[in-house]
C-alpha cells in the first residue's frame, strides 16, 4: 500500500511538472512581448494550479471556434467592401499631412481601409449634449439606427433613448442594438430588453458570460466599442458608453464619469457602419453590409479621418502601432487623457523618448479611479515618466474617461481604446485618426480645460511617498502587462 502511494504522488508530481512545462513552453512559443510573458510565468510557477487554471481561461486569444470560423470567412467580402472605397473621390492621399500619411500607409496595408475627407465632426463633452443629440437624432430617422455600446445603464436620459428608439420602430424604422453581455448585464436584467423587443427591436447581447463557455472562449474578451450609426449617414463614436453620469455608478465614490463623443456626418459614417456589420455578423452570422457612401460634393475643406477597428480576427496591435507612430511623430506637443495607463514597454519607451527630445509631453488621468489594481499598476510608471520631465495632471473633477491623443495641435486620435494592454491588444474598440487643424483646436480647448481642473503631480511630491506605497507598486508593475 506504502508503494503504490508513493507511485501514485511520484505519478502526480510528474504530471504536475509536465503540465506546468508544456504551458511554460506554450507561453515562449507565442512569442509575445518579453514583459507579457514574464509576468505569466511568474504566476503559473509561483501558483502553480492556479496560474495554470488563471491561463487556461485567459492566457491566449480564444474568440471561440464557431466565431473564429465565422471571422475568417468573413475576411474577404468585408476586405473587397473597404478597398471599393480606394476609388471614391473623397480618397484624397495627396491632401494628408505629414502626420496623416504614414498613419494612412499603416492601415492601408494592415486593415485596406483607406482614409476619407469631406467629413464634418463636431465635438460633444457633456452628457445633456451627448444623449439629446443623440435623442433628437434618432427622432429623425428615416429608414435605419444601429446601436453597439459596451455599457448600457438604465436610469435618466439612457431611459429617454430607448423611449426615442421603440418610437422610431413604431414609425417603422429598423432597429438593432449590439451589447456587451457583461458591461450590459444590469441593462439585460431591467426591464428594457424585453419592452424594446416587444416593438420589433433586435437586441442582441455580445460575448455571453458563462461557465460553460470559459474554456471554449476567452471570457475577458469584451465589446468595447461605442458605435450609434443613423440611416448610414450620421454617426457617433467616442468614449461614452450609453449611460447617464448622474444614474451611473454613484457608489465608488470616484465622481460622475467625464467623457466626450464625436458626431460624424460625410462619407466615412459607412465605414464606421461596416464595422458595426462586423460585429453584428460575428455574433448573429447575419449580415447586413451598408450601401457604400455617395460620391462627396466638396473633398476640400473638411476632415480627413482613418478608421482603425481592432479585436480578434483584425490584424493584431494595429491601434497600439497608430499610437505609437503619432507618438513618434510629435516635434512640439503630446496631449493624452485616458482613465487606464498601463502602457506597454513601447508606449512607455516612446513618450520618455519624446520628452526628452524636447517634446512637451502631457498625460491627463482620473485622481480617482474605479479600479483599484490598475490604479496601482498605473502609478508603477510615474517614476520614470517625471524624471524624463512627462507632466502628469490628476484630474479632480470625476472619473475622466475621455480617451484622446493630441500630436502638435494638429493631429489627433479619438476613440473607445484605452491606454492599457487589454484595450491594445485584446478587445474590440475603434479609433479614428483626424486630420483636421480646426477640430484639433477644439480638442485642445476641451484638454486643456481638463488640465485646468487637475493638480499636477511633481517628482519632488512623488518620491515622498511611504515605502509600502513602493512595495505594492513593484508587485503590480510585475503584473501590468496584463492588465
Amino acid at each position: 500500500m506504502d508503494q503504490l502511494t508513493q507511485i501514485i504522488a511520484f505519478a502526480g508530481v510528474g504530471l504536475y511538472w509536465l503540465t506546468l512545462g508544456v504551458v511554460a513552453t506554450r507561453i515562449v512559443i507565442k512569442r509575445r512581448s518579453i514583459g507579457v510573458s514574464f509576468s505569466w510565468l511568474l504566476i503559473i510557477y509561483f501558483l502553480p494550479f492556479v496560474g495554470v487554471f488563471t491561463y487556461l481561461l485567459f492566457g491566449e486569444l480564444h474568440l471561440g471556434k464557431t466565431r473564429s470560423s465565422r471571422s475568417k470567412a468573413m475576411y474577404k467580402p468585408y476586405e473587397e467592401w473597404f478597398r471599393s472605397l480606394y476609388q471614391h473621390n473623397a480618397h484624397k492621399p495627396d491632401t494628408q499631412s505629414l502626420y496623416a500619411g504614414p498613419i494612412s500607409n499603416l492601415c492601408d496595408s494592415q486593415l485596406s481601409i483607406p482614409s476619407l475627407t469631406a467629413n464634418e465632426l463636431i465635438l460633444k463633452h457633456t452628457p445633456e449634449d451627448i444623449l439629446n443629440s443623440i435623442i433628437n437624432d434618432i427622432n429623425g430617422a428615416k429608414t435605419s439606427i444601429y446601436l453597439e455600446f459596451y455599457i448600457w445603464h438604465p436610469g435618466g436620459l439612457a431611459d429617454e433613448v430607448a423611449n426615442a428608439l421603440i418610437l422610431a420602430r413604431h414609425r417603422g424604422v429598423e432597429v438593432k442594438i449590439l451589447l456587451d453581455a457583461a458591461g450590459s448585464r444590469l441593462f439585460f436584467k431591467s426591464k428594457w430588453p424585453s419592452l424594446l423587443q416587444q416593438t420589433g427591436i433586435n437586441v442582441v447581447a455580445a460575448l455571453k458570460v458563462s461557465p460553460l463557455r470559459m474554456f471554449f472562449r476567452r471570457m475577458d474578451l469584451r465589446l468595447h466599442r461605442k458605435i450609434v450609426i443613423i440611416d448610414n449617414a450620421i454617426g457617433y463614436t467616442g468614449s461614452m458608453n450609453l449611460v447617464d453620469p448622474k444614474h451611473f455608478k454613484q457608489s465608488d465614490d470616484v465622481g460622475e464619469w467625464i467623457d466626450m463623443m464625436v458626431r460624424i456626418t460625410g462619407p466615412v459614417v459607412p465605414v464606421i457602419s461596416t464595422v458595426n456589420s462586423w460585429d453584428w455578423e460575428v455574433e448573429t452570422n447575419e449580415r447586413f453590409l451598408p450601401d457604400k457612401p455617395p460620391m462627396a460634393e466638396s473633398t476640400d475643406t473638411s476632415s480627413l479621418v482613418q478608421v482603425i477597428p481592432s479585436g480578434p480576427g483584425m490584424p493584431e496591435e494595429v491601434i497600439h502601432q497608430v499610437l505609437l507612430q503619432s507618438l513618434y511623430q510629435a516635434r512640439a506637443k503630446i496631449v493624452i487623457t485616458t482613465p487606464y495607463f498601463v502602457p506597454s514597454e513601447n508606449l512607455l519607451d516612446a513618450l520618455v523618448t519624446a520628452s526628452l527630445r524636447g517634446v512637451d509631453v502631457n498625460i491627463i488621468i482620473p485622481r480617482k479611479n474605479d479600479s483599484t489594481m490598475v490604479k496601482w499598476a498605473s502609478s508603477t510608471f510615474f517614476t520614470d515618466l517625471l524624471k524624463a520631465g512627462v507632466k502628469i495632471h490628476q484630474f479632480n473633477g470625476g472619473l475622466l474617461h475621455t480617451k484622446s491623443v493630441l500630436i502638435d495641435d494638429e493631429h489627433c486620435l479619438i476613440g473607445t481604446v484605452n491606454m492599457d494592454m487589454r484595450s491594445l491588444w485584446l478587445n474590440f474598440e475603434l479609433t479614428l485618426a483626424v486630420d483636421d487643424v480646426k477640430f484639433s483646436s477644439k480638442l485642445d480647448n476641451l484638454q486643456q480645460s481638463y488640465i485646468a481642473d487637475s493638480t499636477q503631480l511633481s517628482l519632488e511630491e512623488w518620491e515622498k511617498r511611504p515605502w509600502y506605497k513602493r512595495v505594492i507598486e513593484q508587485v503590480f508593475y510585475l503584473f501590468s502587462p496584463l492588465l
